[in-house]
């Protein structure tokens, strides 16, 4: 379907294209927005504040070092490894700014992940925070990096405070393992040093590379995905479209430079990246960084300090927060946005959250490979649970079969998306880039989906973890929504194992909710539930499911152990 199939389909207020002329890169956007919001808050996170004017100043003092302390030229590559916390976006934009391409890295990798990613992406500098010091010592004989800048939890407090905060973190909490680092350059040190010297503007246009960013780390070695400049741009630019949205005032939903944003997700992954780094510039928006998420006590007591009006999670961890009898006395009076993205969002959880909150969730979907933002629901109660909504603006979507011919609407088959958030390519991977993207633009996503009539989009399952039996597909995340909406399950898993006379049957892992479910129990709710072919031959009770550091279960490790 080509774009304007969707145009008569949008809410109010949702434009049915975006200018891609409006800006010529991630920087230009992001010092006009410095300066049109310059005294509001930017970004807050363990009790201090920046403003847009102090990110501004930062972020070229940042830029500045690089260009002066170092032979880093624009084009290199400069790997950036932290949790949420404030020199995360010093670090990235001052890199943009002089030109750099970020390589957003996992803070929790392991050293044969980093080694992986530092030496495909040739990244010369590395900006992390000491808690991984060992790691990279351990990792940097066998890279390209010749330049490392350290942070440390405290560097952005007050003197007193910042002391105390990486005292604690390093002696108390124990959190930071012996290393010899002496080449390193404090990150402290990096700003004082880069605040004497003037940035010097760096030429950057739409094509050029802005961020790689890795994926397939779930299906197999993970690729460097090439988002440019104009991608990041054109993504943020549909995301801030889809946030015109009327509310029943008939104003936009987003107010400009009113909204506090919460966000949880890690900023090294592409959903948080654009949501919380790139659109909230365009609107002048402040976001609140939550290092640690995990910590489900601490993040409430964090949310309780503000009137916030926007959250970007998924099905996990709305169901961690739920579970927590202190987070509903808190005020949602100002909450219009909660997204979920990163996977299937589950009914029985959606409707938890609004009974709770008084905000529908809204389910979108994207890739890494496309910014990452496909399509999105409408806000309130136009958002169609059970869909990904419909595509941004200037998206189009279109299914295939297996020979790549389109199948009509209502039909299933391989989802594929075409607009100016989609990759590149793979960094240094014309072969896999050729697999996935063809010659008129058009992405192979690898998801199943059906476009109904209406252009709500459905995404069925991903086409590699479909299970067959006796010939009939079976659609994990079928299984995984109905199980999911039994009283006593608190997570799982269902995947595909051999089986001598069904060719694959259902093998389904489940986590209980305290006071415990039994087998017995599942395998009659699960009778009760399924045609005959999709009840799970195999229940396994289990503690935890093994997940990505951003929530997501990580299926290919439970069929290696089935």
């Amino acid at each position: 379907m080509q774009p304007d199939f969707w145009n008569d389909k949008r809410p109010a207020g949702v434009p049915s294209d975006i200018d891609l002329t409006a800006y010529k890169s991630v920087v230009e956007v992001f010092e006009r927005s410095c300066k049109k919001f310059a005294d509001r808050p930017a970004f807050s996170n363990m009790g201090v504040t920046l403003t847009y004017a102090e990110l501004d100043r930062l972020s070229a003092a940042f830029g500045a070092y690089l260009q002066k302390n170092t032979d880093l030229k624009p084009g290199d590559r400069i790997a950036v490894q932290m949790p949420n916390i404030l020199q995360y976006p010093i670090a990235v934009f001052g890199a943009l700014r002089a030109g750099l391409i970020v390589v957003n890295t996992n803070p929790l990798y392991t050293a044969r992940e980093m080694r992986h990613q530092f030496k495909d992406s040739g990244a010369r500098a590395l900006v992390y925070v000491n808690l991984f010091g060992k790691l990279v010592q351990e990792v940097l004989p066998d890279t390209g990096i010749e330049y490392l800048i350290e942070a440390q939890m405290g560097d952005l407090q007050p003197a007193l405070k910042g002391l105390l905060v990486n005292t604690v973190v390093k002696h108390v909490k124990k959190m930071v393992p012996q290393y010899n680092l002496p080449q390193a350059v404090p990150f402290k040190a990096a700003l004082r040093q880069g605040r004497g010297h003037g940035l010097q503007p760096v030429k950057v246009g739409l094509e050029d590379i802005a961020v790689l960013q890795y994926t397939g780390g779930t299906t197999g070695v993970a690729k460097g995905a090439m988002l440019t400049h104009g991608n990041l741009v054109a993504n943020m630019q549909q995301v801030h479209a889809c946030l015109q949205q009327h509310g029943p005032d008939g104003k936009p939903l987003m107010q400009v430079g009113n909204e506090v944003m919460i966000a949880p997700l890690p900023l090294y992954h592409i959903y948080a990246f654009t949501a919380n780094c790139m659109c909230m510039m365009v609107n002048g928006n402040h976001n609140v960084l939550i290092s640690n998420p995990r910590d489900i006590p601490g993040f409430i007591k964090e949310l309780k300090k503000w009137r916030f009006s926007a959250l970007l999670g998924l099905n996990t961890l709305f169901v961690a927060l739920m579970d927590r009898p202190e987070f509903k006395e808190l005020d949602f009076s100002n909450l219009k946005v909660t997204n979920s993205g990163g996977t299937a969002l589950v009914t029985a959880t959606a409707e938890r959250w609004k009974a709770m909150t008084g905000c529908t969730v809204v389910e979108g979907y994207g890739l890494t490979e496309t910014s990452p933002v496909v399509s999105t629901n409408p806000y309130g109660d136009a958002a169609r649970l059970g869909t990904v909504g419909l595509p941004v603006p200037g998206t189009a979507l279109k299914v295939i079969d297996d020979n790549g011919n389109d199948v009509g609407l209502g039909e299933r088959g391989e989802l594929c998306v075409k607009g100016p958030q989609v990759m590149k390519g793979y960094w240094q991977r014309p072969d896999a880039t050729a697999e996935v993207l063809d010659a008129e633009g058009w992405l192979r996503t690898g998801d199943i989906a059906v476009i109904d009539p209406d252009g709500f989009t459905r995404i069925v399952d991903r086409k590699k973890d479909l299970i067959i039996v006796s010939g009939f597909n079976v659609y994990p995340n079928e299984i995984e929504d109905v199980v999911m909406a039994h009283p006593k399950v608190a997570n799982c898993a269902a995947v595909g194992v051999p089986d001598e006379k069904s060719g694959e049957a259902v093998k389904l892992f489940v986590v209980a909710r305290e006071g415990g479910v039994t087998v017995e129990e599942l395998k009659a709710y699960c009778k009760e539930n399924f045609t005959g072919y999709k009840v799970p031959k195999h229940i396994v009770l289990k503690d935890a499911l093994p997940m990505t550091p951003v929530g997501k279960i990580l299926r290919r490790e439970l069929r290696e152990t089935a």
